[in-house]
């Protein structure tokens, strides 16, 4: 018999249920600057308005409440560039379950600022994502925790995928979605519920071209490792997990992931911050870079941007705005 998808429509209507009274039901707007400049409607789901400042609380939270009692008295560690550490601290308030975040030592300054200030214990470790990652789930067996990947994981990911049930119930005449990509949860989630939506939708990835892992194991048609380099999309840098679930999902559900330079992503954040006085971080620019950049001149409209997250470093965005976008 073949072998159950991890994931199915189904358990993202039941973790909206599930999470709807810890998290924001977020605006889904359309944005008529866009639409003029770019020549096509465009609208955003404003995840950067979502509590803890990103979408990584709906997954943190459905997961943190789906745990089995005995793992609840344990606690769950988690690693992060910042954000999924973010949700699960916020979700690990709102149960009462203990939770210890691992972050790499080269992580945003405001997200590990914001995460001291949770009080969940910080544990620094590695240079990068990477190294954190991979010694993560060694340090939660030494402990007696459970590992909670921020993407591959069937919880994480339907949490993920209720930003999705949001957004195409607020815009069901939707010609494409596109979603920032980096380890893939939040792009399974999606995924899975614009095909169970909106079958005939375009479903667009987004990754910068600094650290490209989904893009690069897509056309090589298996999980395979990249170099990364520094990027102000911090939250999608960083490898895949071998064996991650979200590989799979990815290719069944996207119609493709694009990659955009820098250059691109600094403009967008420029963009979100003159023309609707939003602050965006990298991760959740990398869309309307795309869109900004040409690349998704032929998907059919309405587009709907998948704004991510909003937490970036003052200096990062000083930086952005004296390079002037």
């Amino acid at each position: 018999m073949p072998t159950p998808p991890p994931i199915v429509f189904r358990d993202i209507l039941l973790a909206a249920r599930r999470i709807a009274p810890h998290v924001l039901r977020t605006p889904t707007e359309r944005s008529g600057a866009l639409s003029a400049e770019l020549g096509v409607e465009v609208w955003l789901k404003l995840e950067c308005q979502q509590r803890t400042g990103s979408f990584k609380l709906r997954g943190a939270i459905n997961r943190l409440l789906t745990l089995p009692e005995g793992a609840r008295a344990r606690g769950v560690l988690t690693c992060s560039a910042g954000n999924h550490g973010l949700g699960i601290a916020e979700a690990a308030r709102l149960t009462g379950i203990a939770a210890t975040i691992v972050v790499p030592g080269g992580a945003s300054a405001a997200k590990v600022e914001a995460l001291r200030r949770s009080g969940v214990e910080l544990l620094l470790v590695g240079r990068d994502y990477d190294e954190a990652e991979a010694r993560a789930p060694q340090i939660a067996r030494e402990r007696g925790l459970t590992f909670v990947s921020p993407y591959d994981d069937p919880a994480v990911i339907a949490g993920a995928g209720t930003v999705a049930l949001e957004a195409l119930l607020d815009l069901p005449e939707a010609g494409t979605i596109v979603v920032p990509v980096g380890g893939g949860g939040l792009a399974s989630g999606i995924g899975i519920a614009a095909r169970a939506l909106l079958p005939g939708i375009r479903v667009v990835g987004v990754q910068s071209i600094a650290s490209a892992a989904m893009s690069a194991s897509l056309a090589a048609g298996r999980l395979v490792p990249v170099e990364s380099s520094s990027t102000l999309a911090d939250g999608l840098a960083g490898n895949i997990a071998a064996g991650s679930i979200t590989f799979p999902l990815v290719r069944d559900t996207l119609d493709a992931v694009l990659t955009v330079p820098e250059g691109a992503i600094a403009r967008a954040m420029h963009t979100f911050l003159d023309r609707h006085h939003l602050i965006v971080e990298g991760s959740g620019a990398v869309g309307l870079a795309a869109l900004q950049a040409g690349l998704l001149a032929d998907t059919p409209g309405p587009i709907l941007l998948i704004v991510s997250g909003s937490n970036v470093a003052t200096q990062t965005l000083a930086g952005v705005l004296e390079g002037g976008g």
